[in-house]
């Protein structure tokens, strides 16, 4: 089975305790990490189109509508049709003028330019390639427009990350085993931290895409990082050189 088929079996797998085991494992300081994210993205008074990749449950997708000014078009995309499912009836339970579609975070069906700003709130680690998903999240923004990443991480504090990988790796998997049933899924969660770039190389992968202001802050030692970047006015074509040149 091709890795993006995995991803996308795995996550609908584990679509009905998602959200339960989500909030528990992080002892709910996810919610605080969103709320700093959607200060970021919602940062004017005026309607915004707003792009919501890796939607999951739609807990971000939800948070930025409730911010986010009147006639504003809100979008979650999400390889797992079952957590958009688990998302849908979550943006009707809270009022909010959302909407879902399935989608790839690496082949995105919008066109260029459509979106004001474009969010990925724990997902861009579950990329099979992070450079192409990033690279569709710059092409789909408006110039000027900016994108903000949540994504979990390995903590720099030596104390910290020794804890955290324990927990990561013991801890966790033994928990998501007993309530979701799927042990393999919550292996892969901190596998897939574990792999991902590290922040001051994932940085240089925004700023190459063609993002300026590329800035990032960290949340609870590093557990969590928040990624900024404004996609440039005059932003890179990516059939050309740096800086559109040939």
């Amino acid at each position: 089975m091709p890795e993006k088929e995995k991803i996308r079996s795995l996550f609908d797998d584990i679509a009905p305790a998602y959200d339960k085991l989500n909030h528990l494992l992080s002892c709910h300081v996810d919610k605080g990490w969103r709320k700093k994210a959607v200060g970021e993205l919602i940062d004017v008074s005026e309607p915004l189109a707003v792009l919501d990749v890796a939607c999951g449950t739609g807990d971000l997708t939800i948070e930025i509508a409730k911010k986010a000014a009147p006639g504003s078009r809100i979008v979650g995309v999400d390889l797992s049709e079952e957590m958009m499912k688990a998302g849908r009836v979550k943006i009707a339970d809270a009022g909010v003028d959302a909407s879902m579609e399935q989608g790839d975070g690496e082949a995105l069906v919008y066109s260029d330019g459509t979106f004001d700003r474009v969010s990925v709130g724990f997902g861009v680690r579950n990329f099979e390639h992070v450079g192409a998903g990033i690279k569709e999240m710059w092409r789909v923004l408006k110039p000027g427009g900016k994108l903000v990443v949540l994504e979990l991480s390995v903590p720099s504090n030596a104390f910290a990350r020794v804890c955290y990988k324990i927990y990561f790796l013991k801890v966790l998997p033994a928990i998501g085993a007993r309530v979701s049933g799927n042990r393999g899924a919550y292996e892969y969660l901190p596998d897939s931290v574990l792999r991902f770039p590290a922040p001051e190389k994932f940085m240089d992968m925004l700023r190459e895409a063609g993002f300026g202001e590329v800035r990032h802050k960290a949340f609870a030692f590093g557990i969590c990082r928040m990624y900024i970047g404004v996609k440039k006015t005059e932003g890179r074509d990516f059939d050309k050189g740096k800086d559109g040149k040939d």
